[in-house]
């Protein structure tokens, strides 16, 4: 298991606003954090959400694991409702927004009318991710490798070493969280102030460790963590996340 070195450094900087969201700073801008796993960046009205995975449980069951597919609907259910709540002009899909490219064909007609519906009045970009090589298909939206968004880079899976400004998912962070008398595990944001890695958005993602060796190097500073609770997202200092 790998360790962000403890160092003496001064909390970062967070408040907390309306909604249950977590307000912090990235690269000296503020930036809100949602209870959904959501990002939102309400001065370019820009929505960004990583690794919904559409489709898995689709995908699961095509494979005879009994697992109801119904993680598609229910993602884009939250989705609708961040919508519906910010009003964003944009809306990004951070990578690995399908879960293979099969799904193009398993969606059901309700759920690709329901990301149309998302699509209308804005702009839906789909930033490709490893299980998404090939971009949304015939479903609606534009395609990009990586975004440049209020001096951030908005890209899947996160480059090696410094990377000041990176936006991104892929790794799926979770949190085990101590508290004086049990421990919880929640899906989390974790930064440094200089980047960001989201939690997976879908209905059936899972989830990874923040301590583990994955995340080595990609913070020079023992990182914030924004646990999600079930109607806001929590500041949990370093010190009290623990491996598993």
């Amino acid at each position: 298991m790998a360790e962000t070195p403890e160092k003496a450094w001064a909390p970062l900087p967070f408040r907390r606003g309306d909604e249950g969201r977590l307000h912090v700073a990235l690269l000296g801008a503020w930036v809100e954090l949602t209870p959904s796993g959501a990002l939102w960046l309400e001065g370019e009205r820009t929505l960004v959400c990583a690794d919904l995975h559409l489709e898995k449980g689709s995908a699961y069951a095509a494979r005879g694991q009994l697992l109801p597919p119904y993680d598609t609907r229910e993602t884009l259910r939250r989705l609708a409702a961040d919508a519906a709540l910010l009003q964003p002009a944009r809306i990004v899909l951070l990578g690995d927004t399908l879960h293979d490219m099969g799904a193009h064909d398993r969606i059901g007609d309700s759920d690709a009318a329901g990301l149309r519906a998302l699509a209308g009045g804005r702009t839906l970009t789909w930033v490709v991710g490893n299980h998404d090589p090939e971009g949304p298909g015939a479903l609606p939206g534009e395609t990009c490798a990586e975004l440049e968004v209020l001096g951030l880079t908005l890209r899947h899976e996160p480059a090696p070493g410094d990377a000041s400004g990176e936006v991104a998912g892929h790794l799926h962070p979770c949190a085990r969280v101590v508290g004086q008398s049990r421990s919880v595990r929640r899906r989390c944001f974790v930064t440094d102030g200089r980047r960001l890695i989201l939690p997976a958005y879908g209905a059936y993602a899972g989830g990874l460790s923040v301590r583990d060796v994955a995340f080595a190097g990609l913070f020079d500073r023992p990182p914030l963590v924004g646990a999600i609770g079930s109607a806001r997202v929590h500041a949990v200092g370093w010190e009290r996340v623990r491996g598993e």
